[in-house]
């Protein structure tokens, strides 16, 4: 496999001034830039407006579909600088029109009181195959398209404990588990890991409400797009290491399915919780 895309050199930002920011997209990627890709630059754009405090939340709404060729200006409004909380707010922006926007809150780091929901037992990531690996020997069926994006490295490694949806011979349960890292390494910047697990979460969300109706990204006259995408941030982790994304989603309906997704690191630790809402209908033409 060729070396993977570097993430911390795919995310960086130019400063064109104070509150403005570009960024570009990686090349030999799909028709559209991927959604963690602009979560993750936004993320960083409100951190170099932030000191000495971590991101705890994000909340964010994909607008129209952004276009890898031209490059993405990103604008911070420094909402509010509070006495534990700060507030950015950033809006992205190609060709004069906004194509995502994001809040996110940033906290003092501060102790109080702790509980978390337990993880699931599965399989060890190391007994488990590269999904990459896996998409590539069950290519045979995926549009050229599609062939040409999954040929290309993967920055972040995963590995699925139910299968992926491409080797699916049926309906399944709306729940997937996926073991998932950084395969590059982040370096010591703890912020740079969670812009990056942030970058990363918004992978195979959607597909999780698709299992029950057995269709995928491929599957012709599908229609498909992130809508929006909530993290909370519980703890700092290192994601060079493996993360376990757990899923589930309770509800599709409308044209639209709703995921549910917990991030914990190999000693179970919950580091992040996720929730996101996506387009998922079948063209009648």
């Amino acid at each position: 496999m060729d070396t993977p895309e570097s993430l911390p050199q795919t995310l960086s930002l130019e400063r064109l001034e104070v509150n403005l920011f570009r960024g570009t997209s990686p090349r030999g990627g799909g028709p559209r830039i991927f959604g963690g890709q602009v979560i993750g630059q936004s993320l960083l754009a409100a951190y170099e407006t932030v000191e000495d405090r971590v991101c705890h939340s994000l909340h964010c709404y994909f607008i129209r579909p952004g276009d890898p060729r031209v490059p993405i200006v990103f604008e911070v409004d420094r909402s509010r600088d509070g006495g534990t909380f700060t507030t950015r707010r950033v809006v992205a922006v190609q060709n004069g029109k906004q194509i995502f926007n994001l809040a996110a809150s940033f906290q003092v780091v501060e102790e109080g009181f702790e509980h978390q929901a337990d993880m699931d037992q599965v399989p060890d990531p190391d007994g488990l195959p590269d999904e990459f690996e896996q998409r590539i020997k069950g290519m045979q069926n995926v549009s050229e398209e599609l062939r040409k994006m999954m040929l290309r490295p993967r920055p972040i490694e995963m590995r699925s404990v139910e299968g992926d949806a491409f080797s699916a011979t049926g309906p399944r349960p709306a729940k997937n588990s996926v073991w998932f890292r950084a395969r590059a390494p982040i370096g010591e910047d703890a912020h740079m890991h969670q812009v990056i697990l942030a970058y990363a979460s918004d992978m195979n969300m959607l597909s999780t409400a698709m299992r029950p109706h057995n269709v995928h990204w491929d599957t012709p006259g599908l229609q498909s797009a992130s809508l929006d995408h909530a993290m909370w941030f519980h703890k700092p982790t290192n994601f060079n290491e493996w993360h376990l994304y757990s899923q589930d989603s309770p509800s599709a309906s409308g044209g639209r399915g709703f995921v549910r997704g917990a991030i914990y690191d190999r000693k179970g630790v919950l580091v992040a919780s996720v929730a996101q809402e996506g387009l998922m209908r079948m063209r009648k033409d």
